[in-house]
């Protein structure tokens, strides 16, 4: 068989295809399994490096060893982002989704030193390695409880949105209304809008650093206002997220099995409890 034969025949060997993406994209088997433990264990000690590197004052022996973690953690990585390509049916959605996103981005920092080794490029290239950070996100595919709040973010994403738009409006609005009331005061900290706004958002977030205070009396009453609405808002989007999760952890609980049409399974089963029929296709 020529090479170009075999290289075709690689790239749509859909058999190959099926046993990779079985073992990377499901947990349900013993390889699937064992590589979601390797996986975890590469994300953590990888970020766990780049952490270690921001110590100030490492010994010099530790150079060498940290270089080498760094190419093992690159080239596992790197493997893992292109056999995902390869077994994915959608490589195009796996490619612009989040984690994928996040995939190719853990990957880039060791490539773009080997293109850019000048001393001036240093910084940014140490820069784009803090990318790796972001892959522990990942972890939350491994976990049930995690998946299941990711989902009620979506579901509820619309609602923080414009409860997010509404706390723009109304810091606002009581940053506008304090520069009226403080900016007429001699040497006044109030005095442009944008650091009212500054002001109103660090009181309503009840934060308070103290940099800015107000001194007159309708100045500090607004101050007391602000606080307790603060209060309140903060428990509006765990209320929102709260609620969405309690709806789809009820929506999983009732799924019904198509064979039987009986319910109560567990939230992660896959098939029913009581026919053993797949629950969903």
């Amino acid at each position: 068989m020529k090479l170009k034969e075999r290289i075709h025949h690689f790239l749509y060997d859909q058999k190959l295809k099926h046993k990779l993406y079985v073992i990377i994209f499901e947990s349900d088997t013993p390889a699937g399994k064992l590589f979601d433990v390797i996986l975890i264990c590469f994300i953590l000690l990888s970020v766990l490096l780049v952490i270690i590197e921001s110590l100030k004052g490492l010994p010099t022996y530790l150079a060498t060893p940290f270089v080498i973690m760094e190419y093992i953690f690159t080239a596992f990585f790197t493997f893992e982002y292109i056999t995902r390509i390869y077994c994915s049916p959608q490589p195009r959605k796996y490619i612009f989704s989040f984690f994928g996103i996040v995939d190719l981005l853990a990957t880039l920092p060791l490539y773009i030193g080997l293109l850019f080794p000048g001393a001036r490029y240093l910084l940014i290239i140490r820069a784009f390695r803090l990318i790796r950070i972001f892959r522990v996100f990942k972890l939350f595919n491994f976990l049930n409880e995690g998946e299941l709040l990711l989902a009620s973010l979506r579901e509820s994403s619309k609602k923080i949105a414009v409860f997010f738009l509404f706390v723009v409006i109304l810091v606002t609005s009581i940053g506008t209304v304090m520069y009226m009331i403080e900016g007429t005061q001699p040497n006044s900290e109030f005095n442009n809008i944008p650091n009212s706004i500054y002001w109103a958002i660090v009181t309503m977030t009840t934060v308070g650093y103290g940099d800015i205070t107000p001194v007159t009396g309708f100045g500090k009453f607004l101050s007391a206002i602000v606080m307790l609405i603060g209060y309140t808002i903060i428990a509006v989007p765990t209320g929102i997220v709260s609620v969405t999760m309690m709806k789809e952890y009820k929506r999983r609980m009732e799924k019904e099995c198509p064979n039987c049409h009986r319910s109560g399974h567990e939230d992660n089963a896959r098939f029913c409890k009581y026919c053993g029929h797949q629950l969903e296709e």
